[in-house]
């Protein structure tokens, strides 16, 4: 059997299996930590820190960290929210997103997490960066002006798919989505089948022939705040005999 261990998230004690991270401890708890770059199913990388805490008292992303008994992690502060909005304004600046024309527009997991931060503008002037369409593809587009450099399609498609179909290319402000092709979507072996159709937390990579299929206003984040689903329906551990 693993072994359990006991520590502490925003002053509630938990238990967790050694070496499971604290998002995935969290999370089996009931306790929603913002993610972004994070999907279930793969390696996680740390790389938007959008789901960064503070254990013991020091920075470290959630997804990556593993827990430990007796850390006292910090989730839920006001130093946090600042700094998790903070990265959310940064996404939408450095990328063309337009959420009253998009069509994952209650399907997006950056346009939630904005909502649920209560940002309504972002404070940081717009970098309008110049990015391609690639709609070459018979069953799927690649719109780059959405992209925010998360990786799930690029870990999706090597990781579960077993195809290394997308990757990114430069660095800075001119790193931007490439594909296993000299060009375009179409010369790849990507299908609509394929899981990393499905992994864009954003509306980057789209199906075609499905837009607005459900109506905006019944869509998942119409419904409900990112996260609910978290902090209602997980199973609360047990802790001492009685739920806490």
């Amino acid at each position: 059997m693993s072994e359990i261990v006991t520590f502490t998230i925003d002053g509630r004690r938990i238990s967790a299996e050694a070496g499971q991270t604290i998002l995935a401890a969290a999370q089996a708890c009931g306790i929603y930590i913002p993610r972004l770059c994070h999907k279930d199913g793969l390696t996680p990388v740390g790389g938007c820190r959008v789901c960064t805490v503070r254990v013991n008292g020091r920075p470290a992303s959630a997804c990556t960290q593993p827990v430990a008994a007796g850390i006292v992690v910090d989730n839920d502060t006001e130093e946090l929210r600042s700094w998790r909005r903070q990265i959310v304004e940064m996404l939408f600046v450095e990328g063309n997103h337009f959420c009253m024309f998009c069509e994952k527009s209650g399907n997006c997991e950056l346009q939630a997490l904005a909502y649920r931060f209560g940002i309504t503008a972002p404070r940081y002037p717009y970098l309008w960066p110049k990015r391609d369409v690639d709609a070459s593809h018979p069953d799927i587009i690649l719109d780059r002006n959405r992209c925010i450099m998360c990786g799930r399609c690029e870990r999706t498609s090597r990781d579960l798919d077993g195809k290394s179909v997308f990757g990114f290319v430069e660095r800075g402000i001119h790193k931007t989505l490439a594909v296993n092709a000299d060009a375009r979507l179409a010369d790849t072996d990507l299908d609509l089948t394929d899981q990393a159709v499905n992994a864009c937390p954003v509306g980057a990579i789209l199906k075609k022939r499905t837009a607005y299929r459900t109506p905006v206003g019944q869509r998942q984040f119409d419904r409900e705040p990112i996260g609910t689903s978290v902090e209602t329906r997980a199973k609360l551990t047990i802790d001492g005999g009685e739920p806490r």
